[in-house]
């Protein structure tokens, strides 16, 4: 069967260096970082005490009251960037098949603020269950994808994908196969993230995943730097909407870009750990270029995982010089995670975002704090380091990997009618 064509007509996001698409651009391109000390709750007992919150938001902006509180924090944020992203698209509900258009929304993790505060006041109770009608609702990862469909009308494909920090690349992915394959016209798809909580901080201290850098956070996201040290933790939510090319020349929409390959993989190797040399990453960008039809020459930009931890920040490099050979060094390569942190389950879609704008704006945002080069890094990869770079772009590739061994790789190229 033929393939239908897939692009990108609207964008939305709420993350720690802007609350809308224009903040988040001028912030990436001007190489602001998002860190600072934790106000959700009190840090001071924590090995790690900073995190990439966001600022400026108040639900009540965007909720009444009464329905603020039936939602928690991963889904408010995912129906504010949703939204945005619609509005941006210009779509008229009235004049589309809702039957045909869906929701694909990820969360790596969910309602983890919802289900600390309710076992916590259980646990500091008498013993007497009085839990919130709401708690289970609010926790569960695909309540976001009801919401957003409910909020909408749209009757289409409605799921959550979750594969921990690949989840949002994950509902990328699949909202482009359902397109291309004839079953939608139309999805908002993204994801969103709100573990910045006492259980998120003191989880990933127990795992030696964060930084620690208490005296420097806004440097300590180090993509690719000798003395990275952990991830940032971020929160928020990133929405695209993906449309049939018919669909979208009909309405005269206009077009960001077009999404033409992707690849999925596993390392099938370790539980947090990625493969040492990188395999499943670069089958994952194999895949993705050999569905896109194009050869790896035609890579521009690759925004990759690149989280500032350990291990992952020698596997990815390996992988891409292991796949594009000397093409390798004429790719601009960087990490945004260096200034928004790391939105788990949201990441990859933050990152695609990231992608179709450098595609648009022929700009390369930096990979910020980089002090030491790691001599287990090839160093003459281009890593856009401290300073973001005027380029043409015409095809960008993204990468996103989480725990578990999933690996996700999307490809978007410059619209051409």
């Amino acid at each position: 069967m033929e393939l239908k064509r897939v692009v990108v007509t609207g964008l939305g996001a709420l993350t720690p260096i802007g609350n809308n698409i224009s903040e988040l651009w001028d912030n990436l391109s001007n190489g602001i970082s998002g860190a600072g000390a934790i106000t959700r709750f009190d840090a001071s007992k924590f090995k790690t005490q900073f995190a990439c919150e966001l600022k400026g938001f108040d639900p009540k902006e965007h909720f009444e009251r009464k329905e603020a509180r039936k939602y928690d924090s991963y889904a408010k944020y995912g129906m504010v960037a949703a939204t945005q992203s619609l509005e941006d698209s210009g779509i008229d509900r009235e004049k589309i098949d809702l039957d045909r258009a869906g929701v694909i929304w990820a969360a790596g993790i969910g309602g983890l603020e919802t289900f600390e505060k309710e076992v916590g006041d259980f646990v500091r109770g008498d013993g007497t269950p009085r839990f919130n009608p709401f708690f289970i609702p609010k926790m569960i990862a695909d309540i976001a994808a009801g919401n957003i469909s409910i909020k909408f009308g749209f009757r289409g494909p409605n799921f959550a994908t979750v594969s921990a920090c690949a989840s949002s690349a994950n509902a990328l992915i699949d909202a482009f196969s359902y397109i291309r394959l004839g079953k939608a016209d139309v999805f908002i798809t993204g994801g969103s993230e709100s573990a910045i909580t006492p259980g998120g901080i003191g989880g990933f201290n127990a795992m030696h995943a964060i930084s620690t850098r208490n005296d420097d956070p806004k440097t300590a996201s180090r993509p690719f730097d000798k003395d990275r040290d952990g991830f940032v933790l971020g929160e928020g939510g990133a929405s695209l909407v993906f449309e049939e090319y018919n669909h979208a020349k009909q309405r005269g929409a206009k077009i960001y870009a077009e999404v033409v390959g992707c690849g999925l993989t596993a390392d099938a190797y370790h539980m947090t750990a990625p493969h040492p040399e990188g395999y499943g990453a670069m089958k994952s960008m194999e895949f993705a270029l050999e569905d896109a039809g194009i050869k790896p020459e035609l890579i521009d930009h690759i925004n990759t995982h690149g989280t500032s931890t350990p291990v992952g920040d020698i596997s990815e490099p390996k992988a891409i010089v292991n796949l594009f050979g000397e093409h390798a060094y004429k790719i601009a390569i960087n990490s945004t995670k260096s200034m928004t942190g790391h939105l788990l389950g949201a990441a990859g879609a933050v990152e695609a975002i990231a992608s179709v704008l450098a595609i648009k704006n022929s700009f390369v945002p930096p990979t910020i704090n980089h002090f030491t080069d790691d001599p287990e890094i090839d160093n003459k990869l281009d890593f856009t380091y401290h300073k973001g770079k005027n380029r043409e772009i015409n095809y960008a590739l993204s990468n996103t990997f989480g725990f578990g061994g999933h690996n996700a790789t999307i490809i978007f190229t410059k619209f051409n009618d």
